[in-house]
Order: C-alpha cells, then sequence, then structure tokens
C-alpha cells in the first residue's frame, strides 16, 4: 500500500490562494495547503490530504474525471473539476452575450460534461425575444429551462430540482442574471457554507472571488459549484482545425468535399450550404468565424 492511500481522501470545496477548505467524508471542513510550492489543485478535485491539527496537508491530488478551464494568450483559469453536468444561467435582463453562451458550451462539450441552459426572469416583457435568440440551441437539442428565480421561486425550485438531484453542477452566467438568488433558493444553508469558510481563510466578505461548493441537501449528494462573474472566455486549449467538432449545430451539417475544410471558404461545404438554407443560424456561424479566427492567430 502506498503512502498517499493511508492518507484521507477530502473533496476540494474551496481554494484561495495557496490555501484550501477540504471536506473529509463525514462532512468535515479542514483548512489545507499543497505540499511544495505548486498549488495544482482546484475545486471538486479528490485530494489525498494529511489533517495535522492546526492546518492539514495536501500530498496528492486523485485523477480527474474532468476539468472545465478557459485559456486566453497569457493564463489558464481552471473552474471546477469532476463535474456532471454544467448549467448556463441567462436571463431576459440583461441581454446575454451568444458569443459568451457559445463559448462556454464549446468548453463543456470539450471537456465531455453535459450542459442545459436556463433563461431567468421569463416574468419580463422580453421573454419572446430572448426564447427566439436560444432557438437554435433549443434545436440542437440541447436541454433548456425556463424560470422566474424572485417572481416564481418554488416553480423555479420544481421546474430545476429534478435535473440537478444527485449530480455535481456547475452554475455559470454573467453578473445580473440570478446566480446568487438560484444558490439562495436550492441551498438552506447558502451563508453558513461560505462563512465559516471565509473566516478559517480571512477571506472577509468577499465570497465570489473564488469558486465555491455547496451541498443542496443534508446527505450530500447534490451540489451545485458557483463560479465568480468574467468578462472574458478564451478557448486557446482548442485546436482551430477540431473547433467544429464541438458545435452540435455545424457537425451535423460538416458532409464537405474536403476532410479537412475549414467551412469558411472552400467549395460545396456542407456547413456554409447549411448557413445559406437557414439549418444553422447566422449568428451561431458568425461566432464560429470569429473564434476560428482568434484560435488561427498566431502570438508571438
Amino acid at each position: 500500500m502506498s503512502k498517499f492511500q493511508a492518507l484521507d481522501l477530502g473533496l476540494v470545496v474551496r481554494g484561495h490562494g495557496r490555501h484550501y477548505i477540504v471536506e473529509d467524508s463525514e462532512g468535515k471542513r479542514f483548512v489545507c495547503h499543497p505540499r511544495g510550492k505548486k498549488s495544482e489543485a482546484v475545486v471538486g478535485d479528490q485530494v489525498r490530504f494529511a489533517d495535522s491539527g492546526d492546518e492539514g496537508v495536501i500530498e496528492a491530488v486523485e485523477p480527474r474525471r474532468n476539468l472545465l478551464f478557459r485559456q486566453d494568450e497569457w493564463k489558464t483559469k481552471s473552474f471546477a473539476a469532476n463535474l456532471d453536468q454544467l448549467l448556463v444561467l441567462v436571463a431576459v435582463e440583461p441581454v446575454f452575450s451568444e458569443s459568451q453562451l457559445t463559448r462556454s458550451l464549446i468548453a463543456a462539450e470539450s471537456a465531455g460534461i453535459s450542459m442545459a441552459i436556463a433563461l431567468n426572469k421569463t416574468d419580463l416583457p422580453g421573454t419572446d425575444s430572448a426564447r427566439e435568440r436560444l432557438a437554435p440551441y433549443h434545436a440542437m437539442g440541447l436541454k433548456m429551462f425556463e424560470v422566474a428565480l424572485k417572481a416564481d421561486p418554488e416553480g423555479s425550485r420544481a421546474t430545476l430540482d429534478p435535473w440537478l438531484a444527485g449530480q455535481r453542477t456547475f452554475v455559470l452566467g454573467p453578473s445580473g442574471t440570478g446566480k446568487s438568488t438560484l444558490i439562495n433558493l436550492l441551498v438552506k444553508d447558502a451563508k453558513a457554507q461560505i462563512g465559516e469558510i471565509s473566516q478559517a481563510l480571512n477571506s472577509g466578505r468577499h465570497t465570489t472571488t473564488t469558486t465555491q461548493w455547496y451541498w443542496t441537501d443534508e446527505t450530500r449528494t447534490t451540489a451545485l459549484i458557483d463560479s465568480p462573474g468574467f468578462q472574458e472566455f478564451g478557448l486557446r486549449q482548442i485546436d482551430a482545425a477540431e473547433l467544429w467538432r464541438y458545435m452540435p449545430d455545424l457537425r451535423e451539417h460538416a458532409n464537405c468535399r474536403f476532410a479537412n475544410c475549414s467551412h469558411i471558404h472552400e467549395p460545396d461545404c456542407g456547413v456554409r450550404t447549411a448557413v445559406q438554407a437557414g439549418q444553422i443560424s447566422a449568428s451561431r456561424y458568425r461566432i464560429y468565424g470569429e473564434i476560428l479566427e482568434e484560435l488561427q492567430r498566431k502570438t508571438w
């Protein structure tokens, strides 16, 4: 038996700089730091750790099932590991960025994580227009929910609960979409789950600056993972030539003359034919072109 197998197995529920909160199998939480200089653990990781009373030590990170992350020219930002699904929360107001939505779905698809979109604030007058913008995603077979978290909390809970039950769900969405409303609705003791941790890490009240793991039930089988809002969503981890494979609507129509078709200028391109026929939305194709150009751009 290796020395790591004899150590406690824990779940990383929060990270703050070089400190982590690790939860053991009984739900007890410890402040830990990684052995050595590099801190490679992310929220959702299973780790082997030694509890030394004062502050534990993470000795090893177990192999991951998946990792959701974004990557731009300068850095990689990991969101969380070992996820079952992604919920992208958008709202009728403020109007959501379709480019950001597409990018997050591509990142999840490339990491092998299933996903759904929830449209919030459907009690507001702009709902029809938001539905129209989401129609291509519905047509792709993506799971879609409509909720009004503030206007109809119980109805919203009833809509989401069956899909969330027993799963580890990462919630992604721009600020103003209602993420904190969602967390407070579904997590009975959200403030307690944050408070104890913030105190332990001396991180004050800035609870949205770091990814946070919440259990929604006492048996700790259903989890929501919340991440701070961000402006950019780079996809440098994707190979430009493979980008279309992570967009189901393009993938469906990629019966092109050339196997290495970029779907931009080649003759007899199934994707461009489908765009002209209205089978792929013009906005999705435009976003594909923008991301492709970004990925092909050389960085010197």
